[in-house]
């Protein structure tokens, strides 16, 4: 008989609905939840006892200590994000760190070298990448079906922070990083944008809002409620994106349309088992059904066509193909660190485009020649 891998060996760090959404995708993927911890002693025997870990610790540094853990989430505040992953990085573990990877460009830089230098395999979740129907754009973009790319349209917007007694840390640059709505949901799309077409932004002018001075818990804020960014690719190609955390009625609506010289392609997070294809004559909706799709679509999908695949899917396949990483294996499209440094940069061009009132140039990133 073929002896059975052993699990990898979790630990988590964080204690909020990132720590669930992380924590289910962990169980999915077979992973053994060795420990968790909190922002204070005591807490991470409550997030262990909530969540399903065999223990808790008292600091992060017990964690980091423990030879049975393997890899570590980190799924805390984002100013925390770039010590609490070197510190993993340092201590040997695989690191899955949430997005932002950090709120400085500088800190992102050194967790993608230190994490290269050491050879472990380190995630960042995004997560919208591993939508079977997302990957179906790709490869239609990649087998030239789509001809070349013309024009972006791409939106992502809430209604959380909709009214001024709504309130979160996020809002806090102390704690959430001096982005807040683009750092947060608008990196999702420029990551879309460059891992389907594989072109990438070069150029960005920006105008961002922040529509309530100042909130129930914050008396002066100075994180953006929305950002109007458009934009140019290295492709030639234009585009426009809108994203807001402040729009009535949308609960998490992630739309793309990117239109070639041949077709156009539409995704909708919020509608994710369809694909919208349109030609100048005739258009189709291709639905998120093994049999149609290109091999590594068809490998993400999990469901027979007709039973819904949703966010915690793509989480779970996210987590799932970190683990492979993480194992030696081969993971098609896994967004690590160095990705999560591109969308720190292109944030930060968003905020300074809109400072200056005027156009920002993307600096390259050699480490991003190619889409990962």
């Amino acid at each position: 008989m073929t002896p059975t891998p052993e699990p990898l060996r979790v630990g988590l760090v964080g204690g909020g609905f990132m720590a669930s959404v992380h924590t289910r995708a962990a169980r999915a993927a077979g992973a053994q939840l060795v420990g968790a911890v909190g922002s204070r002693p005591g807490r991470g025997e409550a997030i262990a006892h909530n969540l399903g870990y065999d223990r808790g610790y008292d600091t992060i540094d017990q964690l980091l200590a423990d030879p049975t853990v393997d890899v570590v989430h980190i799924t805390t505040p984002n100013a925390l994000h770039a010590v609490q992953a070197a510190a993993a990085i340092a201590a040997g573990k695989q690191v899955i760190c949430e997005k932002p990877l950090a709120t400085t460009v500088a800190d992102a830089q050194h967790l993608t070298e230190i994490a290269e230098a050491a050879g472990v395999t380190a995630a960042v979740p995004f997560v919208y990448r591993f939508h079977p129907l997302v990957r179906e754009a790709r490869a239609r973009f990649a087998a030239g079906t789509c001809g070349r790319l013309l024009t972006i349209q791409g939106s992502y917007l809430q209604d959380w922070l909709l009214d001024e007694t709504d309130d979160n840390w996020r809002v806090d640059p102390a704690a959430g990083g001096r982005s807040r709505a683009f750092a947060d949901i608008g990196s999702h799309l420029i990551d879309l944008i460059e891992f389907v077409t594989g072109d990438r932004v070069s150029r960005i002018a920006t105008t961002t809002r922040t529509f309530f001075p100042s909130r129930a818990e914050h008396a002066r804020v100075t994180t953006e409620d929305a950002a109007a960014v458009t934009l140019e690719t290295s492709g030639g190609a234009i585009g426009t994106l809108l994203v807001s955390q402040a729009a009535p009625g949308r609960k998490n609506q992630l739309h793309l349309e990117l239109a070639g010289s041949v077709e156009s392609v539409a995704f909708d997070q919020e509608q994710p088992e369809t694909l919208w294809i349109v030609k100048r004559r005739g258009s189709q909706i291709i639905p998120r059904d093994a049999d149609q799709l290109s091999p590594d679509a068809a490998r993400l999908v999990t469901t027979p066509a007709g039973h819904p695949q949703g966010y915690q899917d793509a989480f779970n396949a996210f987590v799932d193909d970190s683990y492979t990483a993480a194992k030696g294996g081969t993971a098609e499209g896994l967004p690590v660190f160095a990705d999560g440094l591109r969308a720190t940069q292109i944030t930060e061009c968003v905020l300074a485009a809109a400072e200056v009132e005027r156009w920002i140039d993307v600096p390259a990133i050699p480490t991003l020649a190619k889409v990962s």
